[in-house]
């Protein structure tokens, strides 16, 4: 279940973004949708967070919207955390509303090929099964010798 992604691929996606939009993002801060979204924030992505659950409230000084419809223009990215099943009318909401959209992400654990294949045949990239947190870490340098730094500090340390 894991593509072929090459280092220089996803390294160019990294750096052509800007905005992504981060569909499923929670208000927990060890919820990996949050501290996800935080820590692309924090290296200057402008990150949308959208949750219809959560809407109108803060995360990481921004306004949780409730759909992708409610983005002022347009996004560069929309990065999935949902199930699988959700994906599809996800893709699709993403594809009708932003023109100039450059890829979407699906989260470590979340597939879908036929909704790829229709990214794809509009001229999108897809990346299934990743971390966008994770990819910039290990394509930037910032990875740590213990692993994965995912900016939550244990008190077991």
């Amino acid at each position: 279940m894991n593509e072929p992604y090459s280092d220089a691929h996803l390294r160019d996606i990294l750096k052509r973004t800007k905005r992504i939009a981060v569909v499923g993002v929670s208000l927990n801060d060890v919820r990996p949708s949050y501290y996800v979204a935080r820590y692309l924030a924090l290296k200057g992505f402008d990150v949308i967070p959208i949750n219809p659950g959560h809407a109108g409230q803060e995360a990481f000084g921004a306004t949780v919207l409730g759909s992708l419809d409610d983005i002022e223009g347009d996004v560069d990215m929309v990065d999935i955390f949902r199930r699988p099943e959700h994906v599809p009318p996800i893709v699709d909401a993403a594809l009708e509303r932003f023109p100039d959209l450059k890829t979407i992400w699906m989260q470590i654990g979340v597939w879908h090929e036929g909704a790829a294949e229709t990214a794809r045949a509009r001229g999108v990239e897809v990346v299934m099964n990743r971390c966008p947190k994770i990819e910039y870490q290990r394509l930037f340098g910032e990875l740590r010798m213990g692993g994965f730094n995912t900016g939550v500090i244990s008190s077991r340390l």
